[in-house]
């Protein structure tokens, strides 16, 4: 998609995040792009993500949505404070709703936005495309961690 560098590779580039962690072998290496009020990303399924011939696995689709709306949850949260790297966010809630069939040959569009913010939190809703349809919805809390938490600092 994008000769740039992602949010991940600039801001975590040693993360083993299974969804997005750039150092993670055998994991989908989700890359995520400001794009105005939206973070936007693309991703292409490799056969072994699929639940059937042809159709995407819902788990790899929850964990394209959850980490692809953490980072939006944690861009937005480090623009919105003027800080030059994001704090550590983690998923408290997230809701997926499959509503079609993922096709696993086509690329997958994700986009997320935030909707609500709070001190430390920021509610995102994204939507996964394929084929130009939208496929899932997802609408997640995410919060900034302190010391303390097993995910401080891990970025």
């Amino acid at each position: 998609m994008n000769n740039k560098k992602s949010l991940q590779e600039i801001y975590a580039p040693e993360s083993i995040c299974f969804g997005c962690g750039v150092k993670n072998e055998k994991g989908l290496h989700i890359r995520s792009f400001p794009n105005g009020e939206e973070v936007v990303a693309e991703w292409n399924a490799e056969p072994h993500h699929q639940a059937f011939p042809g159709m995407l696995n819902g788990g790899i689709v929850g964990a394209l949505l959850d980490c692809h709306s953490n980072w939006t949850a944690a861009y937005f949260l480090m623009k919105r404070d003027g800080k030059d790297a994001p704090d550590c966010t983690v998923t408290a809630d997230f809701h997926v709703k499959l509503k079609r069939p993922t096709p696993s040959g086509a690329t997958i569009k994700l986009t997320a936005r935030v909707v609500e913010s709070t001190e430390n939190r920021a509610v995102v809703e994204a939507e996964l495309i394929a084929d130009e349809k939208v496929c899932a919805t997802c609408r997640g809390t995410f919060v900034a961690v302190d010391e303390g938490h097993p995910a401080y600092h891990r970025w």
